[in-house]
């Protein structure tokens, strides 16, 4: 392939968001040995990362080392780093396309998926996404307010995101002192009354989309016994089949380690962790005050669809479950980009192997593109942005080679720079991060911890000196 030949200049690339799917998509494009690639990432908040440092469960340390194929990226002088820049207020989709060749919008899913059901909206109902997000430190989340003084939790949804949200509720003070939780939040769990979580998932053990590491964590709690409902986990035949069938050694293991839980015989620690299949909520309870006080399910059967998965079905058995708290773990979604095309149904960004299309007609808009959850919608796991990462900027490639660009007006870096200084005078420098990051650290080994988190704005800024 005839690669284009940059005969003014460097192709100039900018990069919208600094979580893993933007810097694989950095990494494609700067290793690059028969093409000048110079790409600038942007990002709302000061600090990069995105998934990994507010997504990622603080006793989950050992993926965030992920974060150092981050910053080899970020020491190639072709890469550039500017950090609290909004896009759509700082800069805007046709201040990028007079600088830049090419952009690749790489956002992440940021809000929730919705339930759908009476009482919804309740007190003390809480999108998982916002408490993960809080006990992260991020910066939007950091005022958030959680209802720890209730007996009882539930966790509606069963995917790692879900399994996260229970772990950490079931993790004892000390467990968690050890990790870079924020330091609110540590303060507030460690004053929890909570004493039971149930996990409730709508469909069967062998369909449950944690992973066995997850599930096999939450056997190795200090303070917290797991519970498994025997019936619950008895596969029926179609499940049975579908293990069977199945070349997956780790499904019919997932299966055989719900068994045993169910099969064992309970320590008697402080705090229980019941997870449950096959049942869906159908409304949130609420106690008169406005406030939630239990979660209606029911009972759900599996049934065999045209394309051969097994989907739930509805019983006529119900079952009230009485609870205080309930976090709504059922997706993460896209939010819409000022002047992009937005697909509601999906809460992605429509695209052709990331490719960002019309809508309407299908066709690819000149020198757009996007990456990750935005992409795809939230699946897989922090290392499945790779390879998304990789088939976007094959698809960038491809169209610099047949010269499928924008035709900057301003592409010499210089004149991103002073508009990038003229809206957002408080812009941050990878440099700056490696500040901050250090500074973090050096919180953190007092406490043995990994690290302290800056959790606000404000005192980011305060730190380098400079004003919001």
């Amino acid at each position: 392939m005839k690669l284009w030949d940059g005969a003014s200049g460097p192709l100039r690339v900018a990069i919208v968001g600094s979580g893993p799917a933007g810097f694989y998509a950095a990494e494609h494009l700067l290793k690059q040995k028969d093409l000048a690639v110079h790409v600038d990432m942007f990002d709302r908040l000061p600090t990069p990362h995105g998934l990994v440092r507010f997504g990622v469960a603080p006793d989950h340390e050992k993926i965030k080392k992920v974060t150092r194929v981050f910053d080899r990226v970020a020491e190639r002088e072709e890469f550039r780093f500017f950090g609290n820049v909004e896009f759509g207020n700082h800069v805007t989709l046709d201040d990028m396309q007079q600088h830049y060749h090419q952009v690749c919008f790489a956002t992440g899913a940021q809000s929730d998926r919705r339930l759908g059901v009476p009482g919804e909206d309740l007190e003390r109902s809480h999108p998982a996404t916002e408490f993960v997000a809080w006990y992260n430190g991020h910066p939007d989340f950091r005022n958030a307010s959680f209802d720890l003084f209730v007996a009882r939790v539930a966790v509606i949804g069963i995917g790692n995101v879900a399994v996260d949200v229970a772990r950490i509720l079931c993790r004892t003070p000390e467990e968690l002192s050890k990790t870079d939780i924020a330091d609110y939040a540590l303060e507030a769990l460690s004053k929890s009354r909570v004493r039971e979580v149930f996990i409730l998932g709508r469909r069967g053990p062998a369909q449950a989309a944690f992973t066995n590491a997850e599930i096999k964590e939450l056997g190795e709690l200090a303070g917290a016994d797991i519970a498994v409902v025997p019936d619950e986990v008895a596969l029926d035949p179609l499940s049975q089949m579908e293990v069977d069938a199945s070349e997956d050694p780790a499904l019919s293991r997932k299966v055989a380690i719900l068994q045993e839980y169910a099969a064992a015989t309970r320590p008697g620690k402080p705090r229980t962790l019941t997870v449950r299949f096959l049942v869906s909520p159908i409304e949130l309870v609420g106690d008169g005050s406005g406030g939630v006080a239990g979660v209606r399910l029911v009972k759900n059967e599996l049934h065999q669809t045209a394309d051969g998965s097994l989907r739930p079905k509805p019983t006529d058995q119900y079952e009230d479950l009485p609870v205080d708290l309930v976090f709504r773990s059922v997706g993460y979604r896209g939010v819409p980009l000022a002047d992009l095309p937005f697909d509601e149904a999906r809460g992605i960004i429509p695209n052709d192997m990331g490719r960002i299309v019309s809508p309407d007609t299908g066709d690819s808009a000149r020198g757009l593109y996007v990456a990750g959850w935005m992409k795809r919608g939230p699946t897989g796991v922090i290392g499945t942005n790779k390879p998304d990462a990789a088939e976007t900027v094959s698809a960038m490639l491809e169209d610099a080679a047949a010269g499928k660009l924008l035709d900057p007006n301003s592409p010499d870096p210089s004149e991103i720079d002073r508009l990038v200084a003229e809206r957002q005078p408080a812009f941050v420098s990878y440099e700056d991060w490696k500040h901050i990051d250090e500074v973090e650290i050096e919180r953190g080994k007092t406490n043995e911890r990994p690290r302290v988190k800056f959790t606000s704005v404000a005192d980011i800024m305060a730190e380098l000196g400079r004003k919001l």
